[in-house]
């Protein structure tokens, strides 16, 4: 696709007739599914992936990109257990199957007990439901609560996973073995990505700090992305899911330039989840565009400026009076903003 830089809408785990007449509505041409309820209780097969292309499809649009596969499809080999080595064969068939089904994109992560929050309060903008994180808060007991909390919430734009307990696992994982895990993961699949032709778009660790429930977090900073991009070497398969919420946690504006300097320069950036909080990794709550630590149009502009011609998604959205489970109040905002700002950036 050569249309450019442009907005699609994201993060649903189904392709309902609401959401997809949404999509159209708000003037989008792409969706791109988070984490969708598909057959399987190890891999995803073609006949399947293909239906969801095809329903995408069947209003007008195109399927971006796959975001996830559950984690319990691959948490063996995040966490180097036993029964890795099945479970990288399944993730390399799925693999195989989304590239047969024509869908460009799977995006993954490496964060066995997911994302991680310490509360959704009304500290928001005129009393907005946002989600906050507080690292002296933060502990497995808790965390498992909130999973547990949101388990049945599955239409709702909330980061928690409930499918991601392994924070009740007793078991602790240092950096250096989460990077032999990685390194180990990662060799195997991106060859199958390279034939399928299919890339593998990277998310941050959300939120960005050294460890969670005693497990090493590697994608909390500019040098672990830079030490993956090694490791993936000169592969065309390797890039990222650009989430500059996390990069803003990781030290602001600043980081997030950084970012999109250094791996957009070098075609390695997939696409973008254009989101942004308050604070950094230790303390921060999530936030409306263009109120948070970096300065909106400005990041457009270095995306524009380094070639980027990806598509960019709204991701979590605070949650607006009388919203939906979903937030399409807080999603029309932010595609609306992101839309407009693309509409001037030409002018520039």
């Amino acid at each position: 696709m050569t249309e450019g830089m442009r907005v699609a809408v994201g993060q649903v785990s189904q392709l309902s007739n609401e959401v997809l007449t949404f999509a159209v509505q708000i003037g989008v041409k792409g969706i791109q599914v988070n984490t969708p309820v598909l057959p399987g209780r190890h891999r995803w097969e073609v006949e399947d992936l293909i239906a969801l292309r095809q329903r995408a499809e069947s209003h007008g649009l195109r399927l971006e990109a796959i975001e996830n596969v559950p984690i319990h499809f691959y948490d063996r080999a995040m966490l180097g257990l036993p029964g890795r080595d099945e479970q990288i064969e399944h993730y390399q068939a799925t693999i195989r199957n989304v590239g047969r089904a024509g869908i460009p994109i799977l995006g993954y992560h490496f964060m066995p007990n997911s994302v991680w929050r310490t509360g959704r309060d009304p500290v928001g903008r005129g009393g907005a439901l946002v989600t906050v994180f507080d690292a002296a808060k933060a502990n497995p007991e808790h965390q498992r609560e909130l999973l547990i909390a949101r388990s049945s919430n599955s239409g709702s734009d909330d980061p928690f996973d409930a499918s991601s307990l392994v924070t009740s696992r007793e078991q602790q994982v240092s950096e250096g073995q989460m990077w032999e895990n990685y390194t180990y993961f990662v060799q195997a699949v991106l060859p199958v990505a390279e034939e399928a032709g299919v890339k593998l778009a990277l998310h941050p660790d959300d939120p960005p700090v050294p460890e969670l429930g005693g497990v090493a977090r590697l994608f909390r900073n500019f040098e672990g992305f830079r030490r993956a991009l090694e490791i993936a070497g000169d592969s065309p398969a390797w890039g990222l899911d650009l989430c500059l919420g996390c990069w803003s946690e990781m030290g602001g504006e600043p980081a997030v330039l950084q970012a999109i300097d250094y791996f957009g320069r070098r075609g390695k950036i997939l696409y973008v989840h254009f989101r942004d909080v308050k604070g950094t990794s230790n303390h921060f709550a999530e936030c409306f565009i263009g109120e948070g630590n970096y300065h909106p149009f400005k990041v457009l502009c270095a995306l524009r400026d380094v070639g980027f011609s990806g598509f960019i998604l709204d991701d979590h959205v605070p949650h607006m009076v009388n919203d939906s489970p979903y937030g399409h109040r807080g999603r029309a905002h932010a595609i609306g903003y992101l839309q407009g700002m693309l509409e001037a950036l030409p002018a520039i």
